[in-house]
């Protein structure tokens, strides 16, 4: 009998929790032969933690764990996927903007001998722009980083035991999980659903997480930063030569050169604007590699409930 472990990063979800257990006690959970729900308490600002302590009350298949403060979406699921005690684990968001049954369609998958099983969007009920840029970072990570990204993007996947052991054993900081889950291999499937917009609650996700997410993407698994530096700076120096060159012929056939102060300084301050921005990136790199070396955990527990019973 196999068991599967649903993991449920929260972060000020207090108004959508105790629907999202209804839900999936309505639609899933009778249908499973055993099954362990982690909810994760990523520093929530609200009651989510008092609302999980309600749910698992209800049903003793829950399990609780409180972070110390907010690490982030990715660091709540590896610290759900630490504790989890099934064959293999699912991760589900706590909006309702994906269907519970979808958790039955990757566990399906799974008993299938796949051992990740991506839950990939194949439309979403949101904005114009929203769809634009969304579809532009999976555009960017499927040229530039990993060609397995799949065109619309995952937030949701199953894992294997052993892809579970993996990436619990990578300790990556500052990275994208998604990411490290397509990189590690194994044999892998896709369920494809409708991503639904989001009726209850506010959106947590910020312009800054986006933009973090973005680097942390691009610095972590691709070298293209690294290879474009160099390439701008070998195009400067070409463009550098042949100038060079043209204002010698023009020097030496008489060709009298038109002052151009104006146009000299645009040029030097494009340049130090490239030079600042290189540094940047270097300096990007050098923080990643300090804050690497510290050995810092990715993720603190504060407290957790339900295990010890399960134990007994």
């Amino acid at each position: 009998m196999s068991k599967l472990s649903i993991v449920v990063p929260v972060y000020w979800n207090s108004d959508t929790l105790m629907l999202l257990y209804q839900d999936m006690k309505e639609k899933i959970l009778h249908k499973l032969e055993a099954y362990e729900i982690v909810f994760v308490d990523d520093g929530s600002g609200d009651n989510s933690w008092e609302i999980m302590n309600q749910i698992r009350d209800m049903d003793e298949n829950v399990r609780l764990v409180k972070l110390s403060r907010n690490f982030g979406e990715h660091a709540a699921i590896l610290a759900g996927l630490s504790v989890c005690t099934g064959d293999c684990a699912v991760t589900k968001q706590a909006d309702l903007q994906e269907d519970s049954e979808l958790i039955l369609q990757l566990y399906d998958k799974w008993k299938e001998g796949n051992k990740v099983v991506l839950a990939v969007r194949a439309d979403r009920d949101e904005g114009p722009v929203q769809k634009f840029f969304a579809n532009l970072y999976y555009t960017l990570m499927r040229k530039l980083v990993i060609k397995d990204m799949p065109k619309g993007g995952f937030d949701c996947y199953l894992l294997d035991r052993q892809v579970i052991e993996v990436l619990l054993m990578l300790d990556e900081k500052n990275s994208a999980l998604t990411l490290q889950v397509l990189w590690v291999g194994f044999k892998s499937d896709k369920v494809y659903f409708h991503r639904k917009a989001r009726e209850i609650g506010k959106s947590r996700w910020t312009l800054s997480k986006k933009v973090k997410l973005v680097i942390d993407s691009m610095m972590s698994f691709s070298y293209f930063p690294v290879r474009f530096m160099s390439f701008l700076g070998s195009a400067y120096a070409i463009v550098a030569v042949v100038w060079g060159i043209v204002l010698a012929v023009q020097r030496l056939s008489g060709i009298e050169d038109m002052p151009g102060w104006t146009s000299l300084m645009v040029l030097m301050l494009f340049s130090f604007g490239v030079i600042m921005v290189m540094l940047g990136l270097l300096g990007e790199y050098i923080w990643r590699a300090l804050d690497a070396s510290r050995n810092r955990p990715p993720f603190l527990i504060d407290e957790t409930k339900g295990f010890d019973e399960e134990k007994k």
